[in-house]
């Protein structure tokens, strides 16, 4: 089982610890299962760069990043060496901490 810690870059939003999460799902699955929004615009198969988030710790316990996400990253805004989209962000068969950051998302607003 997993804790996910997840901070926000946007203003306002207190950190959320989420306790005894199953692996199998992708951090996408997991956040909205937990009613944190996370944008997914193409429906979470890895065809843009909308739920774009920071992997700041427990990288070892997701999918290594194919080619392809490394496409769509490098589109995301402000990526950074850490950046994954969580929808590829598939939590193995394991027990640790991972430990996110959600970039601001108001830039999606009106979309």
């Amino acid at each position: 089982m997993y804790t996910i810690k997840v901070r926000f870059e946007q203003k306002g939003l207190e950190p959320v610890t989420l306790s005894n999460i199953a692996p199998g799902d992708s951090l996408l699955e997991v956040l909205l299962d937990h009613n944190i929004d996370l944008h997914h615009n193409c429906g979470a198969v890895c065809a843009c760069s909308t739920c774009h988030l920071y992997l700041e710790k427990g990288e070892e316990f997701v999918e290594e990043m194919s080619d392809k996400e490394e496409d769509f990253v490098d589109r995301a805004v402000s990526p950074r060496i850490n950046s994954r989209l969580g929808c590829q962000c598939v939590l193995q068969e394991a027990d640790g901490t991972v430990e996110v950051l959600l970039p601001d998302q108001t830039q999606f607003l009106g979309e």
